[in-house]
Order: C-alpha cells, then sequence, then structure tokens
C-alpha cells in the first residue's frame, strides 16, 4: 500500500509544478523534454547497480520501452493540441477516464475478480473523475472536427499503463525496475531532442534558464511516480485493476485538495460530487 501512496503523492507534486509552469511562462515542451533526462538521471544513478548501459538492448523489456518513450512524447503532443483545441478540462477528463483501459485489461486477459462492490466502485470513481475534472456546471463540449484529439489521448495514456503493467508482469524482474523506469524516460527524452533539432532548424527554438528549472523540478516526482506504480504492481495482494483505479482516483482527489488548499482554486457543485463519489469509489473497490 505504501508503493501506491507514494505513487499518488509524485503524481500530484507533477500537478503542482504543471500549475506553476503556467504561472512563470515556462516553455512545456522544453521543461518535458528537460525532464525526461533528469528522470532517467535519477533512476540511473540513484537506483541501479552495476549498471552497464550497453546490456539494455538486450534485456528482454526493451523493445516495450521503445514503445512506451514514443507514447509518453505523442501523447503528450496530443495533450497539448487537445488543449488548444478544446481545454484543460478535455485534456484532464481524457487523460484521467483512460483508466478504464487498463482496469479492463486487467479483469479480460488477467481474469482478475469482477465482484458486484468492485464493478460499482469502478463505475463511481470513473463518474468521479469526470465530475472533479470539469470547471462549469455546463460540463465540457467537444466540437465534432476536434474530438479524435482527446480520443486519442484517452487511448495513448490507457495503452501506456497497459503496457506498463504488461511488461512488468512478463518481464521486469524487481532488481531491473529501476533501470526499466530510466530507460523510457531516455528514450522519450532522445526523441524529444530530435524535436528540439527540427525546431532549430526552423528558427522556432529559444532555450532559457527557467525552462531547465522546470525540467529539473517535473523530472523527479515523475521519475518516483512511474517507479513507485511499477513497484506497486509488484505488491502482493491488489489486482491491477483495483490498483490502477485507487491511483488514478486517489491522484484526482489528491490534486483537487492542493489546488484548493495552495492555489485558492473554488470549486463548483459537480467537483464537490465528484469528490464524494471518488472516497465511495475507492472504499468499495479497496474493499472488493
Amino acid at each position: 500500500m505504501i508503493y501506491i501512496l507514494l505513487s499518488i503523492l509524485s503524481s500530484s507534486i507533477i500537478f503542482v509544478v504543471f500549475k506553476l509552469y503556467r504561472k512563470y511562462g515556462v516553455n512545456t515542451l522544453q521543461a518535458i523534454i528537460v525532464n525526461y533526462f533528469v528522470a532517467c538521471t535519477v533512476g540511473f544513478f540513484g537506483y541501479i547497480e552495476n549498471l552497464d548501459i550497453t546490456s539494455i538492448p538486450q534485456e528482454s523489456w526493451f523493445p516495450g520501452t521503445l514503445i512506451l518513450g514514443m507514447l509518453f512524447i505523442s501523447v503528450f503532443y496530443l495533450a497539448a493540441l487537445t488543449t488548444q483545441r478544446s481545454g484543460l478540462s478535455v485534456v484532464s477528463v481524457a487523460t484521467k477516464m483512460s483508466v478504464a483501459i487498463p482496469v479492463f485489461c486487467g479483469i479480460f486477459l488477467y481474469n482478475e475478480s469482477t465482484g458486484a462492490f468492485k464493478i460499482i466502485g469502478i463505475i463511481l470513481a470513473l463518474a468521479a473523475v469526470y465530475l472533479t475534472s470539469i470547471k462549469s456546471e455546463e460540463g465540457i463540449s467537444i466540437k465534432k472536427k476536434n474530438l479524435v484529439f482527446p480520443l486519442l489521448v484517452f487511448l495513448g495514456s490507457g495503452i501506456i499503463d497497459t503496457t506498463i503493467n504488461f511488461l512488468e508482469n512478463s518481464y521486469v524482474s524487481e532488481q531491473d525496475v529501476g533501470l526499466f523506469s530510466s530507460t523510457i524516460f531516455a528514450i522519450a527524452g532522445s526523441l524529444g531532442v530530435c524535436i528540439l533539432i527540427i525546431q532549430a532548424f526552423l528558427g522556432k527554438l529559444k532555450l532559457n534558464l527557467k525552462n531547465i528549472l522546470g525540467g529539473i523540478a517535473l523530472g523527479i516526482p515523475n521519475y518516483f511516480s512511474i517507479y513507485f506504480l511499477v513497484m506497486a504492481l509488484r505488491s502482493p495482494g491488489f489486482e491491477s485493476s483495483v490498483l490502477f483505479t485507487i491511483n488514478h482516483v486517489g491522484i484526482v482527489l489528491a490534486s483537487t485538495l492542493i489546488g484548493i488548499t495552495l492555489f485558492r482554486e473554488r470549486l463548483i457543485r459537480k467537483n464537490w460530487i465528484g469528490i464524494a463519489l471518488a472516497v465511495i469509489g475507492i472504499l468499495l473497490v479497496a474493499n472488493s
């Protein structure tokens, strides 16, 4: 249980950092790319013993990290497009509702339990994610021509969680968790550098110190959000469908409370209903 709590805490710190990006005008793309290398470095030098980088391509999980690295960058880009076209609330809902994909994969692919309380808890959790993410009483609206972007964010985010769960179950040994996590970030960062090089050739690249500092601030909690999630998946006693539900809804709850406490965000009635449903959903799922 401690690992899932630490994963929720790390992911909630990421929320705070992103909020500060908007306040201080940090270039999100540049900071994200720096963050990947910082996260990679934290793992390589803090959680890996007897590191031999040349052996990484021979690891059975390496092809999966290539896919995850590409997904990390792609989903980020799609999230940015969705934000520009449909707003932050749409991105938030698409990202957090994606928990449905690893939850149902856990049930159908790994034959995890499907008790009544668990199913009700999952449904309440999904409703809670939606209700806590919207920022107006009217809910969210998406133009038909822009619908593909949040749909791809939903699918991409869900595939990331599902792929991590699959690799952890099938290929990643306990001593390789740190190396596995760091390799994902190294690949995502390398792809990000390619994007920056293209921007430089097009004359659109402007680097500054605050973007680098923003990447450092993001990279540390980002590494631990993945590391502790993988460690939680390895812990006995929790099915992946239960763990992903608690993780996503816990992040929603923690982020909402941080928003109220640190950023003086005001919640509408639907947000409060979502918080109540989130608590009930977690209790039902955790005790199913």
